[in-house]
């Protein structure tokens, strides 16, 4: 099937208010006005961050926004200016070398997100042009092309629906790549330009479009087509802090020579031998300036005690660290033929230090798949399914009701899901002949998911929906008779509303929007059983009817017409007939259709509960469904106490905002000022003895985050951010894509900035996936705008355990030792230059030679520290997955905490002073050969040289050992713990 299409870009410069017009085809409609083509953007995709042009001046300023590249690069200027005991080349050439494998690495990164770019931008679409198909690339497209779709192929830009092969002027849309809704949605061509279905007929269209200005909503156009015829990090934070703790131990050892050379000079022998006496201009200097260079000098001389290697070897680790993620072969999913993804691999560590999990409901914690469950007519249970409408009927509530309802509201209410839907029949290919079997196998796609699942349980009881032809919907009742009826007018289904019509003769949508609509004495009987299937988890629907007269139906269709013309304030037109429209409806019954949980949810959300994270999960869907879903995936325990600021709980009257207050007063009494502290240390226990869930609704947090001017309520947010910190897991439902992106920047900016991530897998959760420190897409049907738009991506939720509690744990630790082990052995290796200058007058004499002073941190001691980040395990992959408790022994950032930094700094000067004194006394005979010949200056250096690097790389192995034997014990220790756990929970 073919699809044409006119292109609708956004515009470029333009002021964003007012009307825009886009001339169809390029072609003036008029022959005696001149035609200025109007500036517009292009349609290139650009997610890279450098050009070809820009990224040497761009990564170099980057580069050296770096604290540590920026002090070397000034360190390297003084080698250059001022005469420096030591070489530029041994400050310069390992700063040129960090500088040149980090641009390579952002560069190769970098060059992979164009290749991704240009794989969109270098598709080929078809364009008409002049009565012809002609090739195009997608990046070429320009506003006002006519483009020519066809099936199962991707839509290069926005479009407007011209045309289409079918002979109903309709076409089935998927927007996964945008909402991550899979779903077919059925779209309707312009009513005037329906006919045109060929390359001839499309070309000789002479119209222009007027439009609104680009908006960020993606489900609202507003626009009018004229014819004329005929004529759009905490290990950061800590390895920042050493360093400055490293710079205050620089600059504390430059002052100290500086200081001990002009006491040591202050003896005019010391200061001028008569080997070495003054030139003039040296006499001459001020005492100031020349205290100044010397100061210098000594920085100079010292200045490898910052580890600038660390920052390449870290971007290494990183990098290369990230393939062992997408080539874990547990996290690759049979079903759609993928593994994980690394986006971003600047965050591996952050995967071990995760604190608040932030994730979407449905097709992240569901799969996303309906099925339909049982329904209720009359307030009768209608659940076994048989060829006809004669499954057995139960009673719930006060009312008792015995039997099945009348046999006349059974067949209304199926006619009902036959009717009142989008869904359209996608039959299969047949070949020249006979027709097919009427009974022929056909396929169901819709918008929404619901609707196939209702279509299809109608389906069991005997009424089978058969397609839409030339505005009939036809359907086969019981007696396998068909019914035509005349489809009118589609009430589409919208958010606001949450409810969609046919002008037919029914009508469905969502309890709480159907029941103020229907007579009250009718509801009762049907909200008995739309509640108990909400607390099942099920997702409920009402349906309802209503007859109208001939007259009336005038009225509404002119309404309507006059409403979807109006160019200035169409959707509240809309609104407002649509509102009419469905008042004073007959309730008929309720249906109810399950969303499948993903496998391994309840394992993986008690894994990560274990592991000492909060699981907050925001979704658009109702509270009873949410809620259930919640239980069902064990976020909620039977014992967790539930505590609700929902419209139930706070109300709708104009007192609200005080009910709310009280609320919150009430909740932050019982969490937090009526439990007592908490002295035992437990690492991120949150209650002592009672776990406290939180439930709160869109509506309330507009509330709590906007509040009014008047209402004396500025502190809500505080308190109800104490509230939600305390509780062990929060469900925020009815929230809009941007109520999720505020939670989690609410929670982000609390004290402390704890790690937060968030997961989700469409394009509504790409604000709160990019709000977070880290961002999960889940990769699946649902679209892949939130893969694209994250930080790391997986098939499935439960790959998520794996990922944090072992691929997370075991890079936080490899990184945590990396960093300390480079601090360790640069204060060792730069403490013997130290301690020399008190033998060598203050002179700034170096002790080794320029090409230690160079290799050193580049590639003698660099490579075995990073071979160990990348392949060191210290407790098995299988231990981490299945002892989540272990992934808190690192939480917090705790192997990078001042305690264990201490450790390795002492242990470094311990070691620097045993080092240089060690071969001082070996020293003490100058003569050490049989020949007489004396051991000078460098053979010191380099004995010392020898000694500290085969010392600091056994040390290094040593650790190694010395970690695997703790996690053993580790483990020992936790099995034992648990068994006197158990044994002291039988005795009770």
């Amino acid at each position: 099937m073919l699809r044409r299409s006119l292109s609708r870009l956004c515009a470029g410069e333009e002021k964003r208010v007012g009307t825009r017009t886009v001339v169809v085809g390029h072609r003036p409609v008029s022959d005696t006005e001149a035609y200025v083509a109007q500036k517009f953007c292009d349609n290139r995709i650009v997610s890279s961050k450098y050009t070809l042009w820009n990224f040497l001046p761009k990564n170099l300023f980057e580069q050296f926004r770096r604290i540590a590249n920026f002090y070397f690069l000034i360190i390297f200027l003084v080698q250059v200016i001022v005469d420096t005991p030591t070489s530029p080349v041994t400050s310069g050439l390992p700063l040129f070398f960090v500088i040149t494998v980090t641009a390579i690495k952002q560069g190769y990164e970098d060059w992979l997100r164009h290749r991704a770019d240009n794989e969109v931008n270098k598709s080929n679409v078809f364009v008409v042009e002049n009565a012809k198909q002609v090739r195009k690339e997608s990046e070429k497209i320009k506003v006002g092309d006519i483009v020519e779709v066809k099936a199962d192929e991707t839509f290069p830009c926005d479009l407007i629906f011209l045309a289409s092969s079918s002979p109903d002027g309709t076409c089935y849309v998927t927007t996964a790549s945008l909402d991550g809704e899979s779903n077919f949605k059925t779209h309707y061509a312009v009513r005037d330009t329906t006919v045109l279905c060929t390359d001839e007929a499309i070309d000789s269209l002479t119209a222009t479009i007027e439009c609104e200005q680009p908006q960020p909503d993606l489900y609202k156009f507003v626009g009018r087509i004229i014819i004329y015829r005929s004529n759009q990090e905490p290990v950061a934070r800590s390895i920042n802090a050493f360093l400055i703790v490293y710079l205050c131990i620089l600059l504390g050892k430059a002052t100290v020579c500086t200081t001990l050379k002009y006491v040591w000079q202050s003896n005019p022998f010391n200061d001028e031998p008569w080997y070495n006496e003054k030139t003039k201009k040296e006499r001459e200097t001020f005492k100031v300036l020349r205290m100044f260079t010397d100061f210098l000098s000594f920085m100079v001389l010292f200045n490898f005690i910052i580890p600038v290697s660390m920052y390449v070897t870290v971007e290494m680790q990183k990098f290369l660290g990230s393939f062992f993620i997408s080539w874990d072969k547990e996290m690759y999913d049979e079903e759609i033929q993928e593994g994980a993804l690394v986006n971003t691999s600047d965050l591996n560590e952050e995967l071990g230090q995760v604190e608040y999990v932030f994730t979407d409901k449905t097709g992240t914690l569901t799969e996303n798949s309906m099925e339909f469950i049982e329904c209720c007519i009359d307030g009768h249970k209608y659940k076994d399914c048989i060829s006809e409408v004669d499954g057995f009927s139960q009673t719930d509530g006060p009312h008792k009701y015995y039997g099945r309802a009348e046999k006349s509201r059974e067949e209304l209410f199926l006619r009902a899901l036959c009717l009142c839907h989008t869904v359209q029949i996608k039959e299969a290919d047949q070949v020249d002949g006979l027709m097919a079997n009427p009974e022929r196998k056909c396929t169901y796609i819709s918008s929404s998911p619901d609707e196939i699942a209702l279509v299809k349980g109608a389906e069991k009881y005997g009424f089978t929906f058969l397609g839409l032809e030339n505005d009939f919907m036809k359907i086969r009742n019981q007696k396998n008779e068909t019914e035509m009826y005349q489809l009118l007018h589609v009430l589409n289904f919208d958010p606001v509303r949450r409810r969609m019509s046919v002008i037919v003769r029914t009508t469905t949508g969502a309890d709480s929007s159907i029941f103020p609509r229907v007579q009250q004495e009718e509801i009762q009987q049907t909200k008995v059983h739309v509640d108990r299937n909400a607390m099942d988890g099920y997702r409920t629907l009402c349906v309802a009817f209503k007859e109208l007269t001939e007259k009336e139906y005038d009225k509404i269709d002119r309404q309507l017409n006059e409403a979807k013309m109006a160019l200035q304030d169409r959707e509240e037109k809309m609104a407002k007939v649509f509102d009419d429209t469905e008042a004073d409806m007959h309730l008929i019954g309720a249906t109810a259709v399950e969303d499948r949980l993903q496998e391994q949810l309840a394992e993986t959300i008690e894994a990560l509960h274990a592991a000492g994270m909060k699981v907050w999960v925001l979704t658009g869907d109702k509270m009873e469904t949410a809620k259930s879903t919640c239980y069902a995936c064990r976020l909620f325990q039977t014992s967790t106490e539930l505590l609700e600021l929902t419209a139930r709980t706070v109300g709708e009257s104009e007192r609200k905002e005080d009910r709310l207050h009280e609320l919150l007063l009430e909740y932050h009494k019982k969490l937090i000022q009526d439990v007592p502290k908490n002295r035992g240390g437990l690492k991120r226990s949150w209650t002592l003895s009672q776990e406290y869930g939180l439930i709160i609704d869109g509506s309330t947090l507009s509330l709590i985050l906007n509040p009014s001017q008047d209402s004396g309520s500025s502190n809500y947010k505080s308190i109800f951010l104490q509230i939600c910190l305390k509780c062990t897991a929060v469900l925020c439902c009815r929230m809009a894509p941007l109520q999720k992106a505020q939670i989690v920047r609410m929670v982000k900016n609390t004290k402390g900035s704890p790690i937060t991530l968030s997961i989700g897998d469409g394009a509504n959760d790409v604000s709160m996936i990019l709000e977070a420190h880290v961002g999960i897409g889940i990769k699946g049907k649902e679209g892949r705008q939130a893969s694209r738009n994250s930080d790391y991506a997986v098939p499935k939720f439960k790959h998520l355990r794996k990922l944090l509690l072992a691929h997370g744990h075991l890079y936080y630790v490899r990184i945590a030792h990396l960093v300390q082990y480079f601090f360790y052995k640069n204060l060792c290796f730069i403490l013997p230059q130290f301690l020399y200058q008190f033998f060598c007058g203050f002179s700034q004499q170096p002790l080794y030679d320029a090409a230690y002073l160079t290799m050193y941190n580049i590639c003698f001691t660099s490579l075995p520290i990073l071979a160990y980040s990348l392949l060191e395990q210290h407790i098995s992959i299988d231990t981490l997955t299945s002892d989540p408790q272990l992934y808190m022994k690192v939480s917090d950032n705790a192997m990078l905490q001042w305690k264990p930094f201490l450790y390795w700094t002492f242990l470094g000067a311990f070691e620097g002073l045993v080092f240089f004194f060690g071969v001082y006394f070996l020293f003490q005979s100058s003569s050490l050969e049989d020949n007489g010949k004396v051991f000078g200056n460098w053979t010191f250096g380099t004995i010392v040289f020898t000694v500290l690097v085969f010392t600091v790389t056994l040390k290094f192995q040593q650790e190694e050992r010395s970690n695997r034997e703790f996690g053993f014990v580790h483990l020992v220790s936790d099995k034992a713990e648990c068994q006197s756990v158990r044994k002291s929970t039988c005795v009770k």
